[in-house]
């Protein structure tokens, strides 16, 4: 009997420590990226440095398919590709969320799929960023709500910039929808190719919809008016700086503050204004249909 309990404790001890798919991937993302960081030391050539570098992205690729098996939302493939983009710390794509896109072309609607516990790893690792401009909630719900990470979790080289939030009926089976309006930009002021956004939690999932806004979101002129006001002032700042300093023409702290306050109260003037538009009511349907398709999966 004792030997047949020892037995039992083997067996269970031997099953709780096997490592889930999850931990084999993030073993193996985390291997490829310090090989990739010990040949880049090394001063391999780039040509060996991006064939091992592609390699490893396949490699992953497959883990992640056998994790989060075929997506199944209408009008999307069943397949994706890697959502990061690079394992190469020096490589604009290095560091997003650990997923699979899954888009129809490079310019269609995507969806990023992740599950929660990848999701709330990457998050971990974000919390612990030194620099402000990179720290991130660990807290899924909480990092849902920030520009920051949709730039760092689908975005490679532009940020994301939020203009409102829609209010949508939170789909059933779902744990928690958000949906944005927003657009990404490496540059401050208005941002006219706008694109709505919406991530849905649901069970194991995490699932992150992008597309362009549709209807286009239209111009506002007393929004616009603001802008142009403050890029105004901004710019006369700067010319005043120069004058005054004769410095190399970069933007002086008064100018930056001007973009910057424009900016803010540009979008939050399109979010005031922006509900009241007769293509409003198109575009809370548009982000509602993406939430509703990605629980139904």
């Amino acid at each position: 009997m004792r030997l047949v309990l020892t037995l039992l404790f083997a067996l269970a001890g031997g099953t709780a420590l096997a490592a889930s798919p999850e931990d084999d991937y993030i073993a193996a993302r985390d291997k490829a990226i310090a090989d990739i960081t010990a040949q880049a030391s090394a001063n391999t050539a780039i040509e060996t440095i991006d064939a091992q570098n592609e390699k490893a992205l396949a490699d992953l690729q497959q883990r992640l398919a056998a994790i989060l098996g075929p997506l199944s939302v209408k009008g999307f493939p069943s397949t994706g590709v890697n959502n990061i983009e690079s394992l190469n710390s020096s490589d604009i794509g290095y560091g997003m969320l650990d997923g699979l896109r899954y888009a129809q072309s490079d310019d269609s609607p995507s969806i990023v799929a992740s599950t929660r516990g990848l999701t709330e790893r990457w998050l971990k690792s974000k919390s612990a960023e030194a620099e402000a401009d990179f720290k991130l909630p660990a807290d899924i719900g909480a990092a849902l709500k920030l520009d920051s990470f949709y730039t760092q979790a689908i975005g490679s080289d532009a940020a994301f910039s939020g203009t409102l939030d829609f209010s949508l009926k939170k789909p059933d089976g779902a744990d928690a929808v958000v949906a944005r309006l927003g657009g990404w930009t490496q540059d401050i002021g208005p941002i006219y190719d706008q694109r709505v956004v919406v991530a849905v939690v649901k069970g194991d999932r995490v699932l992150i919809a992008e597309a362009s806004a549709s209807p286009a979101v239209p111009k506002i002129a007393e929004c616009d008016s603001i802008w142009a006001a403050a890029d105004a002032a901004a710019q006369k700042a700067q010319q005043t700086d120069q004058d005054a300093n004769q410095d190399d023409g970069s933007a002086s702290d008064p100018a930056n503050a001007a973009w910057e306050k424009g900016d803010a109260d540009y979008r939050a003037c399109m979010a005031k204004r922006l509900p009241g538009d007769p293509s409003f009511p198109a575009l809370l349907k548009q982000a509602q249909d993406l939430a509703d398709g990605m629980a139904g999966k």
